[in-house]
């Protein structure tokens, strides 16, 4: 997942968060996005390689991954306002990425965790 929003919006406590649950990182601050074989890739970036930011804490080495195949864009600066909503997408290089506006999200943490590892539902509309 690529977590997106301005400066201070949470991306790294995010991270954090996740990585608490059990998630990899990639790159905290920056990363290397490429497309390859009809998929957004992203990549670590070497001068950061193994870093993250804790706001007030400081820079605090972490075990990262390698490249990894971009699944979600999570978007910090806009909120959900639908309860159920229905997939949106953003372009990302010349491919279409899934996005998520989670800002303000209750337990952002734990569902993209599990959002992660299981997938999600499409809501059924009434017609």
């Amino acid at each position: 997942m690529l977590i997106t929003g301005a400066s201070g919006s949470g991306k790294s406590a995010l991270a954090l968060q996740m990585m608490a649950l059990g998630a990899r990182l990639v790159s905290d601050d920056r990363v290397e996005l490429k497309e390859h074989e009809g998929h957004i890739v992203a990549t670590p970036v070497s001068q950061i390689r193994n870093l993250i930011e804790a706001r007030g804490i400081g820079l605090l080495r972490a075990d990262v991954m390698g490249s990894v195949r971009l699944a979600y864009v999570v978007d910090l600066d806009h909120p959900e306002p639908a309860r159920l909503p229905e997939p949106a997408e953003v372009r990302v290089l010349r491919q279409t990425v899934p996005l998520l506006r989670a800002a303000g999200t209750p337990n952002l943490a734990a569902a993209l965790m599990q959002l992660a590892k299981m997938g999600r539902v499409a809501p059924e509309w009434p017609n």
